[in-house]
């Protein structure tokens, strides 16, 4: 999906230059709103002709001026567009004529909804129920329905003229007269939701980088319009960040969870609702259809007309193998910071059920759904990602390494939850026997010792697969490393054929897998990166870790100080390039700013106070008001 988009939670709009959806099948825009098109077109047109756009670097307003067919003459007509998303669409239209001579003329919207559900979309499928447009009064009703799954878009548009397809103003202008109209797009039937607040608390950033805090800005900013109700009738205070604009405006386990982490030190009640949401939506029962079983933490969240009829899985969908381990480290993280006891004695059922479901020797993954399912379930999962050096596609199941390192945090973090929240010191040393015994066995399967490096996977013919990728680093974070093998984690995860210079590729140069524009085969993703930071940083590596968040961080002002999802993974000497199709913005990579300068600044929570520690290569560096246990908290550096 290309063009330009304005979002409000699970709400947004993706239109052309000139604010135009039109019906392309290869370049889809659209109204969308929790996983249903609204609008499929929405064109603008003056005396019947479109309009030509001027260039506007605000998403939701734009500009337009009359074609004149030459460029020897100006043009007299201009028409601003200022567009509001808030649960549906609102557009203000200032019309204007700059001549000297009076003229009337027709301001038309022509109007289309198709209701596609985004997998329609995204698969581009036909539509199998019954499509329907009226004129109802002041209004035109586009409506929807197949069996009992019903959705409409409703346009009001006062003093025009209303057809089942279009409204058109008749427009009488003076010489340097002005004309505003306002036209107003309805979406439903849908729950009334209520906006989650901005994050209005996040820390004050203090620095002398203008650079640093516009992304620190953006970020914030950013992670705010994502921020969304997942579930407005079980928690409807409960708000969680979408994993992204524009296919991803959805609760995703993994996603909402590492997104909720990097976030904790700036907006911890993110982290509460995600906790909450994904444990509402914990699997209870095994099937395979939707990749659920007992203990296991949804993946997907949707809520469109094929997960509403069982054609897709996603009521939610499980086919993650992360999201669960994760849910457990987050869950500890959020206590360690907050100090919120309650809220972890509230979800001890769920994190029990999680630990039960990771009772197992490896942590492995293959669809049970061969039709819709993923096939691939670690957070590298394009099909090709788990690949043999030499180019072979890692045969399913796979455990891949990060999974596993995940695991292992889980079981020691959720020791001590046992002990300081649940009261079961019992649990706790089962846990930390079982921490102990999956080192050990990964130790013994995943290292390479000739290679000095831990395997990417173990494959479905118990093969490890030999491949050098950032996931070394996600071992780091975790803290599964032993001492001995850190330096040569270090060593490869700062040389030349992993850090590109702007941030850790996906998989390392050199080998026969890597395409620097490779999905996850070679690129660099800005979380993957941080979490390496965290990682590095965990392990005392300071200089190490300042010296890959200062490269990303260097990156953002190439992006208009918004770090993509992923940039392509060539080595530092133009400016880094964006993936094509990457999402923007998008949670992990609005959080990623946050978690690294929590790296820099060594922020860590030491019972009911903040330690902070910094390494910051140069400059002022701070973070004012640092929420937490402690209350409110400064955390500066000072050249």
């Amino acid at each position: 999906m290309t063009g330009t988009g304005v979002f409000d939670g699970t709400t947004f709009v993706v239109s052309d230059g000139s604010g135009d959806i039109t019906p392309d099948r290869d370049h889809p825009t659209g109204l969308f709103h929790r996983d249903t098109r609204h609008l499929s077109r929405w064109e603008v047109r003056l005396d019947g002709r479109p309009l030509v756009a001027l260039n506007s670097a605000d998403p939701a307003s734009f500009t337009l001026v009359e074609p004149t067919g030459t460029v020897y003459r100006d043009p007299t007509l201009s028409l601003t567009r200022d567009r509001v998303v808030a649960g549906g669409l609102r557009e203000s239209l200032r019309l204007a004529n700059h001549g000297d001579a009076a003229v009337t003329v027709e301001l038309s919207v022509l109007f289309e909804a198709d209701f596609a559900d985004l997998f329609e979309v995204k698969d581009q499928l036909r539509k199998a129920g019954r499509l329907t447009s009226t004129v109802d009064g002041d209004r035109v009703v586009l409506s929807y329905r197949r069996a009992d799954f019903h959705r409409e878009t409703v346009v009001r548009a006062p003093g025009a003229f209303l057809t089942a397809r279009s409204l058109t103003f008749r427009v009488p202008l003076e010489p340097t007269g002005e004309w505003t109209g306002e036209v107003r797009v309805e979406v439903g039937p849908s729950p009334a939701v209520r906006r989650p607040a901005p994050l209005t608390g996040a820390p004050r950033l203090d620095t002398d980088s203008p650079d640093l805090e516009r992304t620190y800005r953006t970020s914030v900013a950013d992670l705010a319009a994502l921020t969304f109700v997942p579930l407005p009738d079980l928690d409807p205070d409960g708000a969680a960040p979408a994993a992204g604009l524009p296919w991803f405006m959805a609760l995703f386990g993994r996603d909402s969870l590492i997104t909720s982490y990097q976030a904790l030190p700036f907006a911890p009640d993110l982290c509460r609702g995600t906790l909450r949401a994904l444990a509402a939506c914990q699997a209870t029962t095994d099937d395979p259809f939707r990749d659920a079983e007992p203990g296991k933490i949804a993946h997907e969240l949707r809520h469109g007309e094929l997960t509403h009829v069982g054609d897709r899985p996603h009521s939610p969908y499980y086919g993650s193998a992360d999201a669960t381990p994760l849910f457990l480290v987050v869950l500890d993280e959020y206590e360690r910071w907050t100090g919120d006891a309650a809220t972890v004695r509230d979800l001890e059922g769920a994190a029990r059920a999680a630990l039960a479901w990771l009772d197992r020797d490896f942590v492995t993954y293959d669809s049970r759904n061969p039709v819709s399912g993923l096939p691939v379930q670690c957070w590298k999962d394009s099909p090709d990602a788990i690949v043999h050096p030499d180019g072979r596609v890692a045969p399913l199941p796979h455990a891949t390494c990060e999974i596993q390192g995940y695991a292992y945090d889980a079981l020691v973090r959720s020791a001590r939850l046992a002990r300081s929240c649940w009261d079961d010191e019992e649990l706790a040393r089962s846990l930390e026997t079982r921490a102990r015994a999956l080192r050990e066995r990964f130790l013994d399967r995943f290292w390479l010792p000739d290679r000095g490096f831990y395997a990417l996977a173990l494959d479905g013919d118990d093969a490890p697969v030999a491949t050098l990728t950032s996931n070394i680093g996600h071992l780091l974070w975790s803290g599964i490393v032993p001492d001995e093998h850190v330096d040569a984690v270090v060593g490869h995860l700062l040389g030349p054929d992993l850090f590109s210079g702007w941030g850790i590729r996906t998989l390392a140069a050199g080998q026969r897998p890597y395409n620097p524009m490779g999905y996850h085969r070679g690129t660099v993703w800005p979380h993957d990166t941080a979490l390496v930071v965290a990682g590095l940083t965990r392990y005392g590596r300071r200089a190490e870790a300042a010296r890959v968040a200062t490269a990303l961080l260097e990156a953002a002002p190439f992006f208009d100080f918004r770090l993509p999802e992923v940039f392509v993974g060539t080595d530092r000497g133009g400016a880094p390039v964006a993936y094509p199709t990457a999402c923007s913005p998008q949670a992990w990579a609005a959080g990623t700013p946050l978690l690294l300068l929590r790296a820099l600044l060594g922020l860590e929570p030491d019972g009911d106070r903040l330690t902070v520690d910094p390494y910051v290569p140069s400059g002022r560096l701070g973070l004012r008001d640092v929420p937490g246990r402690w209350g409110r908290a400064d955390a500066v550096k000072i050249p």
